[in-house]
C-alpha cells in the first residue's frame, strides 16, 4: 500500500531535502584545498533514489552537472546489483563514455544511505578538480585530440568499501594528477560531504519514516513534472528553429554548425517536447565535443530557465523533454572524442535554444550571452616552496540584454554558477600578480537595454616562468542581439611583452610566460536586446559616465553624442 502524503508534509519534506542538498554543498565548499572549488564553487551536490532519479539538487549546483550526478549513478546500478551495494560504500567515477561524467575533471562520488537494511537513496557530489592529468597541466587545454589525452579516466569503482578507504584507488587517482596534495584535499572533502549528507538523511528518516521519505521521492519528482507541463501551455503547439557555430575547435576546424528545431506538443497531449539536432557538425578532432550527458543538461537548463526558473532541478524536468542528437555528432560524441571543453559547446545550446524561443517567449529570453566558459591555466613551479601549481580559472563576461533591463556585466552564464576568482585569493594562494582587473570598455551590444560587458584580467608570474593555457570561444563569432540589439564584443588571448602584445591561438596550449611578460586574457560581451534608438537618453548619459562605454561607441550606434548631450533622429523616427 502507499504513503499518501498531504501537500504540506511534502513541502516540509521537499524544504527538508533541498536544505540537506545545501548543507553539503557549504559544506564542501569550506573544506577544499583548492581555489577552483573553496573560492570558485565549482562543485555540485545532489540526492538520488535508488532508481537513479534526481530528486533534490543544491540551490547553487551547476547546471552543466545536472546530466553527470544521475549519469554516474546510472552507470554504477548498471554495473553493481544493488544486493552488492553495502552501507559505507563511496563509489567514484569521472569518465564521460563508461561513467555518465561529462569531461574528466568533474569527478563524481556517490555514498548510498541505507535505514538499517533498506537502501534509502544515494548521497552525490561532483567538484572540478584543477588537474586530473593528461598531456597538459590543468587537462583543459586545446590541442587535444582523444579522451586518453585529456588525463585519468576513472570507472565506477569504490573508493570506500564498507567505510574503509581502499587506499590502492586512492593511491592511483593521486599518482596520475599533478599537485596530488591538494587533489587528495579536495578529494577527502567530498568523502566529507557524502557523509554528512548521509547522516542527515538518516536523521530526517528517524524522524518521518522511511516510507514516507520514499513515498516524498515520487511525489516531488511528479510536482516538478506537472509544474512545467502547466508552464507549456505558455508556448504555442508548432516547430521552432534556430542555428548558430562555434568558433573552431583548436585544430582548424572553424564555424561548426549546431542546428536545432524544437517541437511543442498540443497542451494537455501528455507528449514530450522535442529537440531535434539533425544537420548539427560532426564531431570534432579538438576537446569542444559533448557527450549526451552535457547536451542534456544544456536542454533541461535552457527549458526551465524560459519557462519557469524557480522549479526544481530533478528528474521531473527529464520526463517533459526528447532529445534526439545523431550519434557521432558534436552534440552527441563518440568515443574516444576529447570532450573537455565540452562546456563551451553547452553554452551554444542554450543559446540555439533561447534563439528558437525568443519569438514566442520575448519576455523570457536574453540576448546572447558571452557564450562561453572561457578558460585559463597557469602552470609553473613556486619559487617560495619548490613546488609545482596550477591556478585553473573560468572567467566570466558579459550577460545578455533583457526585455526590462540591461545585461549584467562580467558574470558568469547559463551552464556555469560560479564566482570569478578574487584577485586576493589568486596572489595569496599563486606565485602570481594581477596587474589590473576590469571591464573591456564598448563590449556590450547596443540595444535598447544593453549587453553586458566582457573581464579583462592581466596577469604575471612572479620569479619564475610559467606556462598558459587557454579556452577560448565567442572569439571570432559575436554574441548575437535580439529584436534589432546589436551584437557583443568578442574576446581574446594576448601575451604582453616588451615588444608590445602578441595575439595568441583562440585555444592556446603551453605558451611560455617569462616575468617579464604578462598574459592578458579578454573575456566576450554579450548582445543588446531591443532597438538601440529606443533606449533612454538617461541611460546613455550613464553609459558614458560609468566609463564602460566611448564617446566614438555611443556615436556609432546610439547617434548620441555625450559631450553635448544630442542625439540625431533615427532616420526611420522622421
Amino acid at each position: 500500500m502507499s504513503t499518501i502524503i498531504d501537500p504540506i508534509a511534502l513541502e516540509i519534506l521537499s524544504n527538508g531535502l533541498r536544505s540537506i542538498a545545501d548543507e553539503t554543498y557549504i559544506a564542501l565548499m569550506k573544506s577544499a584545498y583548492s581555489t577552483n572549488i573553496k573560492e570558485r564553487h565549482d562543485h555540485s551536490t545532489a540526492l538520488i533514489d535508488p532508481h537513479g532519479r534526481l530528486v533534490v539538487q543544491a540551490e547553487n549546483s551547476l547546471a552543466i552537472h545536472l546530466g553527470s550526478m544521475t549519469g554516474l549513478m546510472e552507470a554504477i546500478l548498471g554495473k553493481v546489483p544493488l544486493a552488492e551495494i553495502c552501507d559505507g560504500d563511496i563509489f567514484v567515477g569521472n569518465d564521460p563514455y563508461v561513467a555518465g561524467g561529462s569531461h574528466l575533471p568533474d569527478v563524481n562520488l556517490a555514498t548510498p544511505v541505507f535505514v538499517g537494511s533498506r537502501l534509502l537513496c544515494f548521497m552525490c557530489n561532483i567538484a572540478h578538480h584543477a588537474d586530473i592529468g593528461g598531456m597538459a597541466p590543468g587537462s583543459m587545454a586545446g590541442g587535444m585530440t582523444e579522451i586518453y589525452q585529456e588525463g585519468l579516466r576513472i570507472p565506477p569503482i569504490r573508493l570506500f568499501r564498507g567505510g574503509k578507504l581502499v587506499e590502492d584507488v586512492l593511491d592511483l587517482l593521486l599518482l596520475n594528477a599533478r599537485v596530488p596534495q591538494e587533489r587528495r584535499g579536495d578529494y577527502f572533502a567530498q568523502v566529507a560531504s557524502c557523509r554528512l549528507g548521509a547522516r542527515r538523511v538518516k536523521e530526517l528518516a528517524d524522524a518521518c519514516g522511511a516510507g514516507t521519505l520514499i513515498a516524498a521521492f515520487d511525489d516531488i519528482i511528479r510536482r516538478t513534472e506537472n509544474r512545467v507541463r502547466g508552464a507549456l501551455i505558455r508556448i504555442p503547439p508548432g516547430e521552432y528553429r534556430f542555428e548558430d557555430v562555434m568558433d573552431d575547435d583548436g585544430m582548424g576546424t572553424r564555424d561548426i554548425p549546431i542546428k536545432l528545431r524544437i517541437v511543442v506538443p498540443p497542451p494537455n497531449s501528455n507528449r514530450r517536447v522535442l529537440f531535434d539536432f539533425a544537420g548539427s557538425g560532426p564531431q570534432v578532432r579538438g576537446n569542444i565535443n559533448c557527450t549526451m550527458t552535457a547536451t542534456e543538461a544544456a536542454v533541461l537548463y535552457a527549458l526551465k530557465a524560459l519557462l519557469d526558473p524557480e522549479a526544481p532541478n530533478n528528474e521531473g524536468l527529464k520526463n517533459v523533454v526528447e532529445i534526439r542528437a545523431p550519434r557521432g555528432s558534436l552534440v552527441n560524441a563518440n568515443f574516444p572524442a576529447a570532450v573537455a571543453a565540452r562546456l563551451n559547446t553547452a553554452q551554444r545550446i542554450v543559446d540555439v535554444i533561447i534563439g528558437a524561443l525568443a519569438p514566442v517567449l520575448p519576455e523570457a529570453a536574453v540576448a546572447a550571452a558571452n557564450g562561453a566558459n572561457t578558460t585559463a591555466v597557469f602552470f609553473g613551479r613556486d619559487p617560495r616552496t619548490n613546488r609545482d601549481y596550477v591556478y585553473l580559472e573560468t572567467l566570466g563576461g558579459g550577460f545578455g540584454g533583457r526585455f526590462t533591463k540591461d545585461g549584467t556585466d562580467g558574470v558568469q552564464v547559463h551552464m556555469t554558477n560560479t564566482s570569478n576568482l578574487p584577485v586576493e585569493a589568486i596572489e595569496m594562494e599563486y606565485p602570481l600578480v594581477v596587474e589590473s582587473y576590469g571591464f573591456v570598455e564598448d563590449s556590450g551590444g547596443a540595444g535598447e537595454h544593453r549587453g553586458g560587458l566582457g573581464l579583462r584580467r592581466v596577469v604575471r608570474p612572479v620569479d619564475h616562468a610559467m606556462t598558459f593555457s587557454g579556452q577560448g570561444e565567442r572569439f571570432v563569432n559575436r554574441p548575437w542581439g535580439l529584436f534589432g540589439g546589436s551584437s557583443g564584443g568578442t574576446g581574446r588571448f594576448l601575451k604582453r611583452g616588451a615588444r608590445g602584445e602578441e595575439e595568441l591561438a583562440t585555444k592556446p596550449s603551453g605558451v611560455e610566460v617569462t616575468p617579464a611578460e604578462a598574459v592578458v586574457i579578454e573575456t566576450p560581451g554579450a548582445g543588446g536586446y531591443g532597438p538601440p534608438w529606443e533606449r533612454d537618453r538617461t541611460a546613455l548619459r550613464q553609459d558614458f559616465r560609468s566609463g564602460k562605454f566611448s564617446r566614438e561607441y555611443l556615436i556609432r550606434h546610439y547617434q548620441y553624442d555625450p559631450e553635448d548631450d544630442r542625439r540625431k533622429t533615427p532616420p526611420s523616427k522622421t
